[in-house]
């Protein structure tokens, strides 16, 4: 695997090896060892979440308050969706800064999005199958929701169509200037300056 930075820096996006032919293909979609490796960090895993939305389904903008914050995994195994992590951690150099990746089951890209980041995503296709792990069980009393289009941010979200579909939760998001954010050393966990691949 290849984890390459995006603008936030340990907001990396992940490249498997697959091996493919006429056939089909294989590829591993995860291996502690190897991504451990790539992204110079040493986190487990404890849960797998798998979600089909339509086009136009907007999810988020979401994250867990410490001490139940949870890095994500994620990937797209049907479909196409706009995937966005916004980096929320008070004195990061990239505070308030959002990266936005497409992911498909075309791509087979991943996105590493530590803890202490926002995470959402636009369904692109007719439908998409997302698949994400979880460094923390999700824990509903700590999860807590910035809007989609709050000004401050500004997230270039793709044309869908019309305007995108929310769940009532997600409508009700907050700002990021009103919202609940953890404390800075919250989040940061030591991570190796240099990427590698395996």
């Amino acid at each position: 695997m290849q984890a390459t930075p995006t603008a936030i820096p340990d907001v990396l996006l992940i490249a498997p090896k697959v091996f493919g032919d006429a056939r089909g293909f294989f590829f591993e979609s995860f291996n502690q060892q190897a991504f451990n490796e790539a992204t110079g960090t040493n986190f487990q895993f404890v849960q797998d979440n798998h979600s089909r939305s339509a086009r136009g389904v907007l999810r988020g903008l979401h994250y867990q308050m410490p001490p139940h914050a949870q890095g994500k995994l994620v990937r797209v195994t049907r479909g196409r969706v706009w995937d966005v992590a916004v980096d929320i951690r008070r004195g990061s150099p990239s505070f308030g800064r959002w990266v936005g990746v497409e992911l498909s089951e075309d791509n087979q890209h991943q996105l590493w999005i530590p803890p202490g980041l926002a995470h959402g995503f636009l369904v692109l296709s007719e439908t998409a199958d997302f698949l994400y792990k979880t460094t923390t069980y999700y824990a509903p009393q700590a999860e807590r929701c910035i809007l989609w289009n709050d000004p401050q941010l500004a997230i270039a979200w793709p044309d869908v169509g019309g305007e995108p579909l929310l769940s009532s939760k997600d409508s009700q998001g907050v700002s990021l200037a009103q919202a609940q954010l953890p404390n800075d050393e919250a989040f940061h966990a030591p991570r190796q300056d240099a990427q590698s691949s395996s």
